[in-house]
């Protein structure tokens, strides 16, 4: 399908005042074409042509039925190279072609465009929210050196149960269990693990088992944690404007939670300076807290938040002591060949060792570990 046709009938539907609204009818395609002077002249031709520029000109166009897919978590673009989709085993390619690198980019200053976002040669870069929460990054050249490549995370509208969770074998039994009685003290944690390894999932997961009477304050850069809870709010970062003001941070954002009234306090995930403010409410009260961290092991919890909170003036001894007085335990999770697994439970400790702290294993899939009844005291310390 041509570029030319495309944008024919784009300036059409903007003339309509529908300029590629997802909810656009068939109707107002057909209309766009017959003014244009492109449609074709039998009503079986028109329709098929119809349906065909809908894909291109509402949603995210040819990739729209991989975002739908509900087995889907990631789909990437490399250019006019080909579009690869994970669907929890890793990227594989797919059959679907955009064409040209033009038609890549027309596609991804599209997307931009209608989250209200700039994204050409003088911006070559946006991450985005798509209005179905789907969260898009794009790359144009010549940063992107044989681009544009884009990159979709999609969003789940409702959190995963923890019966599914272990029936996809992300969790044992056993694990979850224990990770429910967490939750259900109010004993903040961390669950951590590399890029796409189902940290933001499981997240979700244990927060919408929370008492349903309790209000949790969720704060993210882009809304992804679907809870299945009926008092949990959202805050979600805004970047700077084109001027280079309005920006709203994550930390900012924390300390608005704060005056919220919340039972929890969320961070999507920790990456600079609200790691501080996070750790600080959990320190003044605010049981219960969360969020997600980058890490490739558990035991890389205390470095990975030092190399975060330092350069906000939390210093090494603060943040240890804040973290024995209120974040004690992480949930770690892997990319494996079987799957997104949760590998680990564990709990931080001090040590009287130069590291100043542990993380020792309370429970891995193969059962209790040596800081178990760590763990189980802790439990009973916050339910007696």
């Amino acid at each position: 399908m041509s570029l030319e046709l495309l944008d024919k009938v784009r300036r059409q539907l903007a003339a309509q005042s529908r300029p590629g609204r997802r909810d656009a009818a068939t109707a107002d395609i057909v209309r766009a074409l017959r003014a244009s002077g492109a449609a074709p002249p039998d009503q079986t031709s028109l329709l098929r042509l119809s349906e065909a520029l809908s894909g291109d000109l509402i949603g995210a166009g040819p990739l729209q039925p991989l975002l739908d897919d509900p087995t889907v978590t990631d789909v990437v673009v490399n250019g006019a190279n080909g579009v690869w989709a994970d669907r929890g085993d890793g990227l594989r390619p797919t059959d679907v072609r955009l064409g040209r690198a033009d038609a890549v980019r027309s596609l991804a200053c599209r997307l931009a465009a209608a989250a209200g976002r700039r994204l050409d040669a003088g911006s070559p870069y946006a991450d985005v929210r798509l209005p179905d929460g789907t969260r898009f990054h794009a790359v144009l050249p010549p940063i992107a050196t044989a681009g544009p490549y884009l990159s979709f995370r999609t969003h789940r509208s409702k959190a995963f149960t923890l019966t599914q969770l272990v029936e996809a074998d992300t969790l044992t039994a056993d694990m979850a269990d224990l990770l429910l009685r967490v939750v259900t003290a109010k004993i903040p944690f961390l669950v951590t693990g590399g890029t796409g390894s189902g940290k933001t999932t499981l997240l979700a997961t244990l927060l919408s088992h929370a008492p349903k009477e309790e209000r949790i304050v969720v704060v993210e850069d882009a809304a992804e944690l679907a809870l299945d809870h009926p008092h949990a709010l959202t805050l979600e970062s805004r970047p700077a404007n084109v001027e280079g003001a309005g920006a709203v941070d994550l930390a900012a954002l924390v300390r608005q939670a704060l005056r919220m009234r919340p039972d929890r306090i969320v961070v999507g995930e920790c990456r600079g300076a609200e790691v501080v403010e996070l750790l600080g409410a959990l320190n003044t009260g605010h049981e219960g807290g969360a969020g997600t961290l980058h890490c490739n092991a558990a035991a890389d919890v205390p470095a990975r938040l030092e190399a975060l909170a330092l350069p906000h003036g939390l210093p090494r001894a603060g943040l240890h002591a804040q973290l024995v007085a209120a974040l004690r335990v992480v949930v770690h999770l892997k990319r494996t060949s079987s799957g997104r697994q949760a590998t680990e439970i564990a709990v931080i400790e001090t040590s009287p060792g130069p590291a100043g702290l542990t993380v020792a294993a309370a429970w891995t899939r193969h059962g209790p570990g040596p800081s178990a009844g760590i763990l189980e005291r802790l439990l009973r310390e916050r339910t007696a």
